[in-house]
């Protein structure tokens, strides 16, 4: 008999609130009472690592198992080696130091969050707060990046889909990304701001409020004239339906 269960993966961090923020997140699932769900994170998070998240859902006789990656981008090397350390894919695209999992059930791997109608509404939603005349603003998008060319691409392509999602959403007379890798996000707010003369939204685009939030942009970006919701995609509950969504269209599919 097969059973199927979901396995919720994030990075994980040392501030319990951000931690709290994933958590809440998923106790929201509408599914949770008909099949396990666990939350796990990549690193830091004692007892709860991934492959305490393996063995909880195999302990309750799971044979199938969904596994979302809960990062924001196709281009976050962490999908990439989380997806070779499950045995999903042959080898990782980069020197990783991810060890194999030790796994019995069968992996059906998810996608990151990336870009989409919910994606977009999310970061209307937390932008829209300090947006005082859309029309003449420009909405720049500032993700983490990568140093690998092939993922800072794969960034790219997500971030220009989004912004420019957001952007048809809020009314927005412009919008662009920005990446903190390589770093391009003062250059870009300079531009707009000095050579185009628009009143610059910066949103943050980050699953979870942390350091990279509070102190890494504003310190890239001080001395500049802009406007900084300071805010991550949680917590928002399209965020629960995005999940829950994926969960959904997987258990459909096995009907």
């Amino acid at each position: 008999m097969r059973k199927r269960g979901v396995l919720v993966i994030s990075h994980g961090s040392r501030e319990q609130a951000w931690v709290d923020l994933v958590d809440n997140a998923i106790h929201q699932l509408p599914l949770r009472g008909d099949l396990p769900v666990a939350a796990s994170f990549l690193e830091i998070v004692e007892g709860r690592l991934i492959q305490d998240g393996l063995n909880q859902l195999e302990s309750q006789g799971v044979t199938d198992i969904l596994v979302i990656p809960l990062f924001v981008s196709l281009g976050s090397t962490h999908v990439n080696e989380i997806a070779y350390a499950l045995g999903v894919i042959d080898a990782p695209s980069f020197d990783s130091d991810l060890a194999p999992f030790r796994v019995n059930a069968r992996i059906h791997y998810g996608s990151p969050i990336d870009q989409g109608p919910f994606v977009a509404e999310m970061i209307w939603d937390k932008a829209k707060v300090i947006s005082r005349n859309p029309e003449q603003e420009v909405l720049i998008l500032i993700g983490h990046g990568s140093s690998y060319d092939s993922f800072r691409q794969r960034w790219e392509q997500g971030m220009s889909q989004l912004v420019e999602q957001v952007r048809e959403i809020g009314g927005f007379a412009a919008g662009d990304y920005a990446l903190l890798r390589p770093d391009n996000v003062r250059s870009k707010v300079e531009y707009w701001q000095k050579e185009r003369g628009m009143q610059v939204i910066a949103a943050p685009f980050f699953l979870s409020e942390g350091y990279f939030i509070r102190e890494v942009i504003p310190k890239r970006l001080e001395g500049l004239s802009y406007l900084y919701s300071g805010k991550s995609l949680l917590p928002h509950p399209l965020l629960t339906r995005w999940i829950g969504q994926q969960v959904q269209v997987w258990l459909n599919v096995g009907k």
